[in-house]
């Protein structure tokens, strides 16, 4: 399996800040917590937070899985920092003509950036600008069901259709609402939104994009999917990232 990498110096502060601890505890979340939401988001967190849980508002991941660049599928190992609402850094290495590619992808304040290196030396991307932030904001918004505690404080309404509740963030002065569904057990089993991107070099633009969750674990107390599999599209072949998330720490 691919090494999992250290985090580049470039993205070393954003990395450092985002996963900081608190300067208080988070206190802890209770029954009133959930009261406000839509009964789908009550119905998925009140399985995935036991009362008493701290309020985290930032969690730091391992995973691996696969993407696919060009047609052809790469394995990957990677590690992530996210604090929803604020930003996130996700660090990964994979293998290109079996040669070693290591990078970053991140967002925050200054907006959203990629940056990746052949051997960690020859630049292979390098993306910034309006578009590139507007896309890392998406993603953000919905990856903020990696800390199902941080998902208390967006903003949430009824979804479109049954066992589905919509969950909004404010990032860059735009919304991002992302619509979850939930199974009759509380089980988070899709995230879908309209999302900014130029996928298979369409026009930049909100284009349908779909994350679909599976299988669980239960890391300090906090019961979460761990396989992703998103695409710009409603199939598995629309999929280009396949994910297992390995371990999880919140802060």
């Amino acid at each position: 399996m691919t090494a999992r990498p250290g985090v580049p110096r470039a993205a070393r502060a954003d990395w450092e800040a985002l996963g900081r601890p608190a300067a208080t505890p988070p206190v802890p979340v209770g029954p009133a917590d959930l009261e406000r939401l839509p009964e789908p988001a009550r119905r998925w967190l009140a399985r995935a937070v036991p009362p008493g849980t701290p309020a985290w508002s930032a969690a730091e991941l391992t995973m691996e899985g696969g993407i696919r660049l060009g047609g052809t599928w790469h394995r990957f190992a990677a590690r992530q920092v996210i604090a929803p609402g604020r930003g996130f850094v996700w660090v990964a290495r994979t293998r290109v003509l079996a040669l070693s590619v290591v990078g970053f992808d991140r967002y925050g304040p200054a907006g959203g950036e990629m940056r990746w290196r052949l051997l960690g030396v020859v630049p292979v991307q390098s993306a910034a600008g309006p578009d590139v932030s507007r896309s890392a904001a998406g993603r953000l918004a919905g990856e903020a069901v990696t800390v199902p505690t941080a998902c208390l404080r967006a903003d949430w309404a009824a979804g479109p259709e049954p066992d589905t509740a919509t969950m909004s963030w404010t990032l860059g002065g735009e919304r991002e609402a992302c619509v979850l569904r939930v199974d009759p057990e509380g089980r988070l089993q899709e995230l879908s939104m309209q999302r900014w991107g130029n996928p298979e070099g369409a026009p930049f633009g909100r284009h349908p994009f779909r994350v679909a969750l599976s299988e669980e674990a239960v890391f300090s107390g906090v019961r979460m999917p761990t396989v992703l599999r998103a695409g710009w599209g409603p199939g598995p072949e629309d999929e280009f990232f396949r994910a297992r998330i390995g371990a999880v720490s919140f802060r």
